[in-house]
């Protein structure tokens, strides 16, 4: 072996460093640090081509990333999660789990976890944490629980309980797969589950007490002070809560709503009940007290429209110019065409204000009506009376699409755990399904892709590809390989398990498991130590992939869900791979008793 490194080694580790010091430095964007690092790859090897290449081959190892499997897997399952989020899918589960934290956060938050972990024992990790960030993320927005104090942990306790299995990974397939080739007897399923459960003992505190103190709260300032709206629900007839008195269907409200009956009422609810409160408030009253916030049959016939149309229902906002021709009359004698007004939001006056507390009160310059239909309705409805559309809007849930979204993703997650094809490939017929039944629209689609994620994926691939067939990272594995001699056979494994969960955090799990493996069999000849401790010492450090977002893909999955930085990445998961590392070494020699 050389002592130094040639010059395509030597400059893909200084690639590498120069990316890792770009994302941990924070002054250029993550999606420019990821371009300039696959410029860099590129334009290296157009100028000084591998030994036997030419020129254009380096260009085809930069940029493959955008074209690799990983990254189609990665936008295919995005889609599939916004297509369980738009059509309601998930709904339910986030309201079960919602009503756990409020009950009692720190309960709720370690029986996610536990959950999370066994999950992914036996199911892919990818398709685990698909099925949690939207449920995390609703959460967050529901009652203002931060998705970037829970994604990171979830995704940690996902990623540990896929260490414990040979099929919790493909990258754990992968180590097992080289090992067998090189001679090592067959691992069963569950072989090393017990090591993985014993380091996990002083790793779930961390995750569950810890870990979210040390990352931010990035929740979006403006979902602190979400407007109050007044509206009028239609109790539907069959309604369970007709002619009870309104203290009992207070009782049903979910927090922050108020309701009261209309003076005509006589103290029982019947046709109408009116309520103040957000609008996500409003609408989870209204499916409480089985009502909707419009005339039933208004709401119908817009959505049988929506549906012959194909295009999506949203909810807006819009003020009443001070030239509007709604001021002075009422919602009832208003004369809404093509949409419907779900609440409204009295500016006070300057003055004096007489108006009454209802949403049938008239209107004045500077309300803000909530309102429901079309874009294109919308956009009309708000240029001939007189409006002013507020940025944003809202899609409103097609919760007719709720049951094929859960079925595609049943489907999409079950062949894949079962190990029938690739998620890769589930992943991507799922999503074309997604697009197929109409549970998400094409034109819509990129709001459900991350740009920076992508460039990010295709910068790592690039990254991992070029340590790999330069040599950098058998030149670093040798240089490990000369100085194990001298550690103890506990040093050795957590020797072996930082030099590979080095090179997942800062290249590929991939390029870690086939360097490493290798390693780990020539280091164990060399010793006279058995092969099994040190090919499982590689397997677990592949999985210690906490410190960076390039490390695994449901690391980057969660980048722009919680508006995570890169040092919080390190700062939480770097004391965790610490943890791990010297738990599962001292688990490793305790249980092959060397």
């Amino acid at each position: 072996m050389t002592l130094l490194p040639d010059l395509h080694a030597a400059s893909a580790i200084l690639i590498a460093l120069a990316m890792f010091y770009g994302f941990i430095n924070g002054r250029l964007r993550v999606e420019i640090v990821s371009l300039l690092t696959i410029g860099s790859i590129a334009l290296l090897l157009y100028v000084f081509p591998m030994p036997g290449q030419d020129k254009y081959a380096g260009l085809q190892l930069a940029f493959e990333g955008f074209g690799h499997y990983a990254l189609v897997t990665i936008c295919s399952l995005m889609i599939l999660g916004r297509g369980m989020v738009v059509t309601g899918a998930l709904d339910p589960a986030a309201r079960l789990l919602a009503q756990m934290w409020r009950h009692n956060k720190m309960v709720a938050m370690l029986v996610t976890l536990v959950v999370c972990l066994f999950l992914s024992m036996v199911i892919n990790d990818t398709p685990v944490l698909v099925l949690m960030i939207p449920i995390l993320v609703q959460m967050a927005a529901g009652d203002g629980i931060p998705a970037s104090k829970t994604l990171i942990p979830v995704n940690a306790a996902i990623l540990i309980g896929g260490m414990s299995t040979t099929i919790g990974t493909s990258t754990n397939l992968l180590v097992v797969s080289i090992a067998n080739d090189l001679g090592m007897r067959p691992l069963s399923v569950f072989e090393f589950t017990p090591i993985v459960l014993i380091a996990m003992l002083p790793a779930l505190p961390y995750i569950w007490l810890v870990m979210p103190r040390l990352l931010p709260d990035n929740t979006k300032a403006v979902a602190a002070e979400s407007r109050r709206f007044l509206a009028k629900m239609r109790i539907a007839a069959d309604s369970p809560m007709r002619g009870k008195t309104i203290e009992e269907a207070r009782g049903r409200l979910p927090e922050g709503v108020e309701a009261w009956l209309p003076p005509s009422a006589g103290g029982h609810v019947h046709r109408r009940v009116l309520a103040t409160g957000t609008f996500e408030g409003l609408q989870e009253a209204a499916r409480k007290l089985s009502g909707t916030l419009a005339p039933n049959w208004l709401v119908e016939r817009i959505r049988a429209e929506s549906g012959r149309s194909g295009k999506d229902l949203m909810v807006a906002e819009m003020i009443v110019a001070p030239d509007s021709r709604l001021i002075g009359l009422t919602p009832k004698n208003a004369g809404f065409e093509g949409v419907a007004m779900l609440g409204v939001h009295h500016v006070r006056q300057p003055l004096r204000d007489t108006r009454p507390h209802t949403p049938d009160a008239p209107m004045k310059e500077g309300d803000v009506l909530l309102v429901m239909g079309m874009p294109e309705d919308l956009r009309r409805f708000a240029e001939a009376d007189g409006l002013l559309q507020l940025e944003g809007g809202q899609e409103i849930a097609r919760s007719g699409k709720a049951p094929v979204a859960f079925a595609i993703m049943a489907g999409s997650v079950g062949l894949a755990s079962v190990g029938l094809v690739p998620i890769a490939i589930s992943a991507l017929a799922g999503a074309i399904l997604m697009f197929a039944t109409g549970c998400v629209r094409f034109e819509r689609a990129g709001r459900a892709l991350s740009g920076q994620v992508i460039v990010l994926v295709a910068a790592a691939i690039a990254l991992g590809k070029f340590m790999l067939v330069s040599g950098a990272a058998m030149w670093l594995g040798g240089i490990l390989a000369s100085v194990l001699q001298y550690l103890p056979p506990a040093g050795v494994l957590a020797a072996i398990m930082i030099f590979v969960t080095t090179l997942t955090n800062f290249a590929s799990n991939s390029a870690a498991a086939a360097v490493g493996t290798p390693i780990a069999f020539n280091i164990a000849a060399k010793l006279g130590l058995p092969a099994e401790p040190l090919v499982l010492a590689v397997l677990f450090g592949c999985n210690l992939c906490y410190a960076t977002p390039v490390a695994y893909q449901t690391n980057m999955m969660i980048l722009a869900e919680g508006d995570y930085k890169f040092a919080d990445y390190l700062r939480s998961g770097l004391p965790l791979v610490a943890i791990m590392v010297a738990t599962l070494s001292a688990s490793l020699v305790f249980w092959y008793g060397i």
